[in-house]
């Protein structure tokens, strides 16, 4: 699980500034990587504070091992999409929680990754980049290493990596496509619940098009521009057109188990190749 940088210009003044500028590689991580003299310059051990000559190699070093030890691991079964040296896509389930809690100790998607690390003798921490709620399915990204997690990150963070969802909700919109531009907050007294809060919510923006019409419910494509907590869930709640089966934000009961809401398209750049990636992922009850 190496790195490698080749200096094609002089831009720089020192390595460092290619390790935190070029590859952005952030303060921390770059400590850790000091002190296990994982980077290397032309193979040799240099002080990166020296300055950077031409077709110079520079191979940084992160398959150093890491104690997961706190994950109990357990057989979980989940479909892989997409997996690399330095990535796992999983499609997950809808009803499966995240991260084990006190309620999902050892039956979350985190248990099911160490298992699967087990296997494959990867000794990594579980590093899950995007979050979906318990009774969300879809693409889920698992970062192999410190640094693929940071710098997808920031991709969302600067909004270069798209998360497009499929939602079904009660109701013909009046309008078929716009953007959803209402701000979430916590709800009052309650530490799971959000709600639209023009004093004390933050920005949640949401892009969204309806796709299919049916006889009292609607096929909604949806691109978050931020990404809050139910964000899609309390926006379209808010506009009295609940997801089906929702039942936080629902106003009804649903024969549904959980909300139909499924993360089915991801666009990034890939942290190594810095190429398009593009992945699908079809929801079960389309």
């Amino acid at each position: 699980m190496q790195l490698t940088y080749i200096v094609k210009n002089l831009y720089y003044n020192s390595y460092n500034e290619i390790l935190k500028d070029e590859l952005k590689i952030s303060n921390r991580l770059f400590q850790k990587l000091i002190k296990s003299n994982s980077i290397k310059i032309n193979d040799c051990i240099l002080n990166t504070k020296n300055k950077p000559n031409l077709n110079d190699k520079i191979t940084i070093d992160f398959s150093y091992p890491e104690d997961n030890s706190n994950i109990v691991p357990k057989d979980i079964p989940f479909s892989i999409l997409y997996e690399d040296d330095w990535l796992l896509i999983i499609s997950k389930p809808a009803g499966i929680a995240i991260h084990p809690s006190c309620l999902h100790f050892d039956d979350s998607i985190s248990n099911g990754i160490k298992y699967y690390f087990d296997n494959i003798n990867l000794k990594k921490k579980i590093r899950i980049v995007n979050r979906l709620d318990f009774g969300t399915s879809g693409i889920t990204i698992i970062a192999k290493c410190e640094y693929i997690q940071e710098f997808l990150i920031n991709e969302m963070q600067s909004n270069t990596f798209k998360k497009y969802y499929l939602c079904l909700v009660h109701g013909l919109l009046e309008k078929k496509q716009g953007i959803i531009n209402l701000p979430i907050a916590r709800t009052p007294g309650s530490i799971i619940e959000r709600q639209v809060d023009f004093d004390n919510g933050k920005k949640a923006i949401t892009h969204y098009k309806v796709l299919k019409e049916y006889e009292n419910s609607s096929l909604i494509e949806c691109l978050l521009e931020t990404g809050r907590t139910h964000q899609i869930r309390v926006h379209f709640s808010y506009l009295n057109h609940p997801l089906i089966g929702d039942s936080l934000y629902g106003k009804e009961v649903d024969r549904t188990k959980f909300q139909m809401l499924h993360c089915y398209k991801q666009e990034f750049i890939h942290p190594i190749s810095r190429k398009k990636i593009l992945i699908e992922d079809n929801p079960s009850w389309l």
